[in-house]
Order: C-alpha cells, then structure tokens, then sequence
C-alpha cells in the first residue's frame, strides 16, 4: 500500500477527556508508521503545549500549531518553517473596534511568549503549558511585535456578536474560530491561516498527495483540514457541521476512534 499522511488534531480527537492518548490508539498508530505510513499532529496549540505528545508518539515528522500560523519540524532544520503572524498594527486596530463588546480579556502569544491583558489564573493555567515567558498589562503599551495568534475572552452571549462584528469589518484581514465548550474564547489568527494550508504545506515537502492524506478532527477549526484531505475523518464527539463535510466518522476520542478507522482502512495487523 502507498504510504498515507495520517493528520491528528489533539484535543477532542488524539486525546481522551483526561488528555491522555490511549494505550491501544497509540499502538496502532506505531503499527501504522512501521508499515510506511506517516503521522503527524495539526493543532490550534503552540508546540510548546503539543510537544509532551509529540515525543509521546515519538514522531519525526514537521507538526502544525496555532492553527497553521506556525508550522516546522521540531527535529530538522533543512524543513522550511513558516510563520503567518497578525500585523500589530491590526492587534491593536481590532482591540479598539471591540470596545462596546467589553471585552473580559485579551491574551496574544508571539511564538511562545505570552502577553495577557489582565492576570486571569484560568486562562493562563490554559495558556501556560510549557513555561512561556507571560508579561501581563494592556497590550497597546506591552506588545511590541507581530503575534502568532490572539485569544478574546468574553461573555458568553457575546461571542457571537463579536464572530459577526469581525465577519463584516475585518474578513479581508484575519480568520476567528471559537474554543469548544466551555470556554467562551474566540481565537485569531491572520486571513488565509488554517489547518488545511499547513498540512498541504508538510505533505509537499514529505511527497504525498492530498488523495492519500486522512486527517482527524472535531471542532471547527478542522474544517478546512478534513474538507481538504483525501479522507477527511469526524469523530464521534465532533461538532455537526464537521460530521456533515466528513468522508467519514469515527467512533468518539475516548472510544479509539482513530484506531478503529485506521485499522479498517489501512488493514493494519497488530
């Protein structure tokens, strides 16, 4: 059989609800590397947050993070990385244009620094993994350089409206999806940025075609990715509009839903 990319988003789709990788999806996985295939991780979180699961499954392949804002190899520098950031200019222009809205709090990672509006115990415990430098005060006077991604927390009824405000004015400029449940949180990140483009990217370099790409997902900002791969997968605890544009769906992430399809559709052996 032809060596297929295998794509996994992390939360809600690799991981279990306890964050875990199960001991048999994690099995299968390496039976599918043994047997040429190859498996690499797209996710909305920065590498320093993805990696424990990186090395987890030992892989050796470029990974995406940030949704496709930043995509590189962790283990060879001949890889041509990239980095889509936000202007700062636009930052600060879209923090203004949101005034009404009352924002709760606004977070922007530049990479793997942090800078936090104001000091929020639950959105930096969320923001915080892998021990990034967090400088906390009103971004206009601490944020100095373009940044990777933005996080706008807000009242929940307030979401939306702040989805719809950001559709009509800055469409042209950047791309926002909402967190899942519970988080009322809307990420950003530069027009044009999503998973898909960074997968298409690591698929070039490794030489297998997009028909031979099978990803997995279960939010929104997989959308892009599942519709663009040759065998775009749901998951089972996937939201409906990923369910509706899949190939095919999948058994939930705390049922090994990624073992299931992969053993049937790659006729693994274990």
């Amino acid at each position: 059989m032809n060596p297929h990319l295998i794509v996994l988003d992390l939360d809600g789709t690799l991981l279990t609800d306890e964050k875990t990788i199960s001991v048999h999806t994690k099995a299968v996985l390496a039976e599918a590397r043994r047997q040429g295939h190859e498996v690499m991780i797209a996710t909305g979180r920065p590498f320093r947050a993805s990696k424990l699961y990186y090395e987890a499954l030992d892989l050796s392949t470029p990974i995406v993070n940030f949704n496709g804002a930043y995509v590189h190899h962790p283990k060879s520098r001949a890889f041509a990385a990239t980095h889509s950031p936000i202007a700062l200019n636009m930052v600060h222009d879209i923090v203004d244009s949101l005034a009404p809205f009352e924002l709760d709090n606004v977070l922007a990672e530049v990479m793997d620094d942090v800078y936090i509006q104001r000091h929020d115990d639950q959105l930096l415990d969320i923001s915080s993994s892998g021990n990034p430098k967090v400088t906390t005060g009103p971004l206009i006077q601490t944020l100095k350089t373009s940044p990777t991604s933005i996080l706008l927390q807000a009242k929940e009824q307030q979401v939306a409206l702040i989805r719809q405000h950001l559709a009509d004015t800055k469409a042209d400029l950047i791309d926002h999806r909402r967190w899942g449940d519970p988080w009322h949180v809307i990420e950003i990140v530069r027009n044009g940025v999503h998973k898909a483009k960074g997968v298409a990217h690591v698929s070039r370099e490794l030489g297998i075609p997009s028909e031979r790409i099978i990803a997995f997902g279960d939010e929104d900002n997989d959308l892009e990715m599942i519709d663009y791969a040759g065998v775009g997968v749901a998951m089972g605890n996937a939201i409906p509009q990923l369910k509706h544009i899949a190939n095919e769906i999948t058994d939930s992430n705390n049922d090994d839903g990624i073992a299931a399809l992969l053993v049937d559709r790659l006729q693994l052996k274990l």
